[in-house]
């Protein structure tokens, strides 16, 4: 699977039901939802991967989704967060914030197989972590415990944020330019650290 089949899956599945027979559709589970994102990468700047040319070899990257609003079958998705720290194509490490309540998490959980179906088909573990988040002066940081990331805001054009429109993907609406300035991780999968690689903060508003 290459990047521009994994963000497909990670993404939205919108439209899923149409392409399902009848049947199916009946049974399929309904959803929506608008999340703010934040991502590093090991990628250099800007990830080709993003823009729907996916660059060979090891992509290590770490992604916060913080759900705003939506709903599962009626079940309410406000306020659901989680971090998923992956190695593109090959597996993922799913943290979800231990300050939920455990019917959050239990809506998350259903959530996770039908709307990020790419992230938790490869999933090697999943559980609770604490969560922390800080905005800063030029940018934001969040981390787990076994996942750290601090980016900064890529400057453009008279200092202004560089933002970038119509990539081809819903988790990447409004999508920000940043830069890492730490990205490190340390499992039973993998140990590495990073700085100066590629960095965004976006808005995913997908459903299916």
């Amino acid at each position: 699977m290459d990047r521009r089949e994994f963000n497909k899956l990670v993404g939205s599945l919108a439209v899923a039901p149409a392409l399902l027979p009848n049947g199916v559709q009946a049974q399929a589970r309904r959803w929506s939802l608008i999340a703010d994102v934040a991502e590093c990468c090991s990628c250099a700047i800007p990830c080709s991967c993003n823009f729907g040319r996916p660059e060979p070899g090891t992509c290590h990257g770490t992604r916060l989704i913080q759900i705003r609003e939506g709903q599962l079958d009626g079940a309410d998705l406000s306020g659901l967060r989680f971090v998923v720290t992956f190695e593109m194509r090959v597996w993922t490490r799913i943290y979800m914030d231990d300050s939920m309540s455990d019917s959050q998490v239990a809506t998350l959980e259903r959530l996770l197989p039908v709307a990020f179906a790419g992230f938790d088909r490869i999933a090697r573990a999943k559980g609770r972590a604490p969560l922390t988040m800080q905005e800063t002066a030029d940018g934001f940081r969040f981390g787990v415990p076994e996942s750290s990331v601090e980016m900064k805001l890529l400057p453009g054009l008279d200092g202004e944020p560089i933002v970038i429109t119509g990539l081809p993907n819903h988790a990447y609406r409004d999508y920000v330019q940043h830069e890492s300035v730490v990205h490190t991780h340390r499992s039973g999968d993998a140990e590495w650290s990073y700085s100066g690689t590629n960095g965004f903060r976006s808005v995913m508003r997908a459903n299916g």
